[in-house]
């Protein structure tokens, strides 16, 4: 680990500029291994030295308050327990999805024709090329960034209005704070849909501490993660093994204002992925 124990060693010399300097390549480091760990799956640090680190960090921005920032990992929970969820109106609805029951070969056969006829395509018109992507059984989500920083966090509500989460979203690590911007980065205005969820293995582990506490057990992974989503407290969500999956946009500067111009929805996946987003 020696090529990470310049952000650890004492600052060369004395000054707020230094100190500044220092709590910036902490940021940047801590949230590169926390998208390899949590994202990627790709852990590179133990997690003793990512706590280090982080530690260390505390301990800057306790020294000098005035250079906390909104994005900093030490800011994913806040203190403060709202009071209560604010409505959200959506810039662009958030639209359910239409139900496929017939998961026989006939099924897709229906489900080709229907498109091709919505699409108004000629009989003799190439295939049509599809994306599949898993369907999460949990709570659809807005995440709104503006010039590459998270501003808010909604959920889907009745498509239309839903209710400001964005104190309990900045605790889910797979979900970055901060997004890359200037030449390939993202947009001024950027809202990123997905599906906020439960994995198995971590809503048993849930429900086996909840025993062993002698609380109150959840039903299934999707309650659980619902539940955890719209709490006051963010140190409650913060204890909550919430995951992440993005699929979509909702309001995003549009192409001729600068915005992407995506051809096809799987290059529009790829970007995301590229920007810091787990795709399915």
């Amino acid at each position: 680990m020696a090529d990470h124990q310049d952000l650890f060693s004492a600052p060369a010399q004395d000054g707020k500029a230094q100190e500044a300097i220092k709590i910036e390549a902490l940021r940047a480091q801590l949230n590169q291994w926390a998208h390899q760990y949590y994202v990627l799956d790709q852990p590179t640090v133990p997690d003793a030295e990512y706590d280090r680190a982080f530690q260390q960090l505390q301990a800057l921005e306790a020294a000098h308050p005035d250079l906390v920032t909104p994005d900093s990992p030490t800011q994913r929970v806040i203190g403060a327990v709202m009071e209560g969820l604010t409505p959200v109106r959506h810039r662009v609805p958030m639209l359910s999805i239409r139900t496929e029951t017939d998961t026989e070969a006939s099924g897709a056969e229906t489900f080709d024709a229907r498109v091709r006829r919505e699409l108004k395509l000629a009989p003799d018109a190439p295939a049509v090329e599809y994306v599949a992507e898993p369907k999460f059984d949990g709570l659809a989500m807005s995440l709104r960034y503006e010039d590459g920083r998270l501003v808010q966090a909604a959920t889907r509500g009745d498509g239309e209005v839903g209710e400001d989460v964005t104190h309990n979203i900045r605790t889910i690590r797979q979900i970055p704070l901060t997004l890359p911007t200037g030449k390939n980065g993202a947009p001024p205005v950027l809202e990123v849909r997905g599906e906020v969820y439960m994995r198995r293995a971590a809503f048993d582990q849930l429900n086996e501490r909840q025993r062993e506490a002698g609380a109150k057990t959840f039903v299934n992974p999707r309650n659980a993660a619902a539940g955890a989503v719209r709490q006051l407290d963010s140190g409650i969500t913060a204890q909550r093994p919430l995951s992440f999956f993005a699929y979509g946009l909702g309001d995003i500067t549009p192409a001729a204002d600068g915005g992407p111009d995506f051809a096809t929805h799987f290059d529009m996946l790829q970007q995301l992925k590229t920007w810091g987003f787990p795709v399915a």
